[in-house]
């Protein structure tokens, strides 16, 4: 069953039981309240007929004129109980009570039957236990009880009005709650429908990227599904930057093995021919050898990085040693392209926790590219100055070829590399600086690039800070 389904079928029953639930609630509670108000009315007509026969009684001196109060309280039948318009008086009492047989038992203080309106016991008899509304009759003139008289014996008082009451009730509110579902359920439809067509368009696109193809999701609404949508198309966007540099790295890596490759076969070729002297012919193997083995050493420390495998091993070690070694590693090859590389920074830098071979590998990636960048007669300066008691900042600047305005977001993304780069003839796989971010953000620092544009050089700058 598909999530429409599910979520229109719960909906569905929660909304039937929620208005089952609500009519049961109304109809039980209308009953109670009814209930309670008709023993409030039958306990004051109760009242009212018992006045009634204090009076009448007070003034016959006895129960002669019984059967005329019953008549004028609209309490005496003279033919079938529950014929409409059955009373003798045309009194107060038959108007408000003419659907209802209500039996009144009148009895004399020793419990003598006086009148029993619809026969059912005989004048004289005990009376028994009855049930219904207990009056006193008092005898006006001396002011003692004379008798008592019974209301609603048989439970019926305004039992016709009450039935009927509740049966419309009912009737409304079923045809209410019928209506209600029928909205609910509409309504269920529409939010249902609105909710799973989302989830079935990521699905479509999902499938779609399985595929190798690329789209978006539209984002109409500002709730979770939109959320979910903006996620999936930011995700999109990541897969579709991730083919293209993919793309990037087997043209780039195909050009890198390719170039000391084929260096190695023309060596090789030429050794075995005897046009290459051996000294001659193993040096540039070496080289082009080393130049491999770059590459493979960055895909390694690419594959670490993105596994989560990076392990530093800490230790207290002085920023400007660590400096100073790093700039006179690389100054053979700045030397070699006649490159001017120099450190300006102060001997008393703080000692911090570094992974010395770590941090150096990112610093050399920082001036390996500098290095390639820079043209002949060119300048690579690295500084470092404390930034108050917290981070230290080492700045790589050069005067080289510089980076585009649209470029320098992307630059420590892996395997991406310049238009400028490119334009220039400048090799690499574009993970150098990848992994120098890598590196120093496990140092719990941050780094950044700046560049006026092209020609205008570029600046690299590590914050780490002192206490790892």
């Amino acid at each position: 069953m598909s999530l429409h389904w599910r979520i229109l079928g719960s909906n569905v029953v929660v909304i039937v039981l929620t208005v089952l639930i609500g009519v049961g609630v109304v109809y039980y509670g209308t009953e109670s309240s009814l209930g309670v108000f008709v023993d409030r009315i039958g306990g004051e007509e109760a009242s009212r007929l018992a006045r009634s026969l204090s009076r009448a009684y007070t003034a016959a001196g006895g129960w002669d004129t019984v059967d005329g109060s019953l008549s004028e309280a609209g309490y005496s039948y003279s033919e079938a109980p529950h014929e409409e318009g059955s009373g003798e008086g045309g009194g107060e009492g038959s108007e408000r009570f003419h659907q209802d047989s209500v039996r009144v038992v009148v009895a004399s203080v020793d419990g003598r039957v006086v009148k029993d309106n619809l026969s059912q016991l005989a004048v004289g008899a005990d009376v028994p236990d009855l049930d219904g509304y207990r009056e006193t009759v008092f005898d006006l003139a001396t002011n003692s009880p004379v008798g008592h008289v019974y209301v609603d014996v048989n439970g019926n008082f305004l039992s016709t009005e009450s039935h009927g009451f509740l049966s419309t009730l009912l009737y409304i509110i079923a045809i209410g709650g019928a209506l209600t579902i029928g909205v609910a359920i509409l309504l269920a439809a529409w939010l249902s429908r609105r909710i799973t067509s989302p989830v079935t368009a990521l699905t479509d696109a999902t499938q779609a990227i399985a595929q190798g193809d690329t789209t978006r999701l539209p984002v109409t609404s500002a709730d979770e599904l939109e959320r979910m949508s903006a996620a999936f198309n930011r995700m999109s966007a990541t897969l579709e930057t991730q083919r293209a540099l993919r793309r990037r790295l087997i043209n780039d890596v195909s050009h890198e093995l390719n170039t000391p490759l084929s260096v190695i076969q023309l060596e090789a070729t030429g050794l075995r021919d005897g046009i290459q002297t051996p000294e001659d012919a193993s040096n540039h193997i070496i080289q082009e050898v080393e130049r491999l083995r770059g590459l493979v050493t960055d895909l390694n420390w690419l594959a670490e990085t993105d596994h989560g495998e990076l392990q530093l091993t800490f230790e207290s070690c002085s920023l400007y040693a660590l400096l100073a070694a790093e700039t006179q590693r690389w100054q053979p090859q700045a030397q070699a392209r006649q490159v001017a590389l120099s450190l300006e920074a102060d001997a008393d830098l703080p000692e911090m926790p570094l992974d010395r071979m770590r941090m150096g590998q990112a610093l050399g990636n920082v001036l390996n590219n500098a290095i390639r960048c820079t043209e002949a007669n060119g300048r690579i300066l690295v500084r470092a100055k404390s930034e108050g008691e917290g981070a230290v900042a080492v700045t790589v600047t050069d005067d080289g070829i510089g980076v585009e305005a649209e470029d320098l977001p992307h630059v420590f993304e892996r395997f991406y590399r310049t238009n400028q780069s490119r334009r220039n003839g400048i090799g690499g796989t574009g993970l150098g600086l990848a992994i120098t971010r890598a590196v120093v953000e496990a140092h719990g620092g941050t780094v950044a690039i700046t560049s006026d544009g092209p020609g205008q050089g570029a600046a690299v700058t590590f914050r780490l800070p002192l206490v790892g």
